[in-house]
């Protein structure tokens, strides 16, 4: 049979699909991090289906039950708190589990506070990278940071409301006073959508928010890119391992140099000439 990932409203119970409402109507087991919540928008629905909890603490204990529901033709789906599962929400085992015994895994999509969030934020949608929640230790999420304080993409992560100030203020230390996003209550009653810079939404919220958190954060000033690109030419042991990666996987999938330098130029602020050059050291030739 089928595992079915089900995303569920991140707060407004009339966002949920109607193709999400038929497979959890028909679902024999509904996997769910907080069955409580869970249960209220099935009641809102009418939906009657048995409850199972699936969390973090669990869900290596849980993977052998649903294996065998599986096997026992079940139709089983997979809910988060809120949202879609496995985006910093319990799962990945348990997908990656059931795609190892042979089942198939089918995605039910729906709300995600990380692209509500991009797309109310103004700042570009594309390219994009989600970090989820920092790391706690203080020296892991400064090497997150730095892998990140180059790089063109807007940034989205997670924060919990007690730390969104202390988060904006590193935010901004580590990657620079940049244009940012706070992102509070999306689809509630209280939603909340605050733009400005790192520095000032931090002054801003002083004192502990209330609900869930997402920031948005724009990406490196194109001066920045360009000056990891050329340290990364005239190093080839790889200052800008990113970029060469990202030159890797399209040359991988067949894309031409000049297509790739096009590309890659637009994406990241920089001349074609000097993707284009890259682009060839890394192909080998001269």
């Amino acid at each position: 049979m089928t595992l079915s990932v089900v995303a569920t409203p991140i707060g407004n119970l009339e966002d949920v699909t109607l193709r999400a409402l038929r497979t959890l109507r028909e679902a024999d087991l509904v996997l769910a991090e907080d069955t409580r919540r869970t249960r209220t928008l099935l009641e809102r629905h009418g939906i009657r289906a048995r409850l199972r909890s699936l969390h973090a603490h669990n869900e290596a204990a849980r993977i052998r039950e649903v294996l065998a529901a599986l096997a026992a033709g079940s139709r089983v789906a997979l809910v988060s708190d809120a949202g879609t599962p496995l985006v910093s929400d319990p799962g990945e085992r348990l997908v990656a589990a059931a795609l190892a015994a042979g089942f198939a895994v089918e995605p039910v999509p729906g709300p995600s506070a990380v692209l509500a969030a991009l797309t109310a934020s103004g700042l570009p949608a594309v390219p994009f990278a989600f970090l989820g929640f920092l790391p706690r230790r203080k020296s892991e999420r400064a090497a997150r940071l730095a892998a990140w304080r180059d790089r063109p993409e807007t940034l989205v992560l997670f924060e919990s409301p007690r730390r969104a100030a202390a988060t904006l203020a590193e935010l901004a230390r580590a990657l620079g006073d940049r244009p940012a996003c706070l992102a509070r209550e999306l689809t509630k009653l209280h939603e909340e959508v605050r733009r400005g810079s790192l520095a000032d939404l931090a002054r801003e919220i002083q004192g502990e928010l209330r609900g869930e958190v997402t920031i948005v954060v724009g990406g490196a000033a194109r001066g920045a890119v360009r000056t990891a690109l050329r340290t990364s030419a005239a190093d080839p042991a790889g200052a800008a391992p990113d970029l060469d990666g990202e030159i890797r996987r399209l040359l991988a999938a067949g894309e031409g140099s000049r297509a790739i330098a096009r590309e890659l130029a637009a994406r990241c602020g920089l001349s074609r000439r000097e993707v284009y050059a890259r682009t060839l050291a890394l192909r080998g030739r001269p």
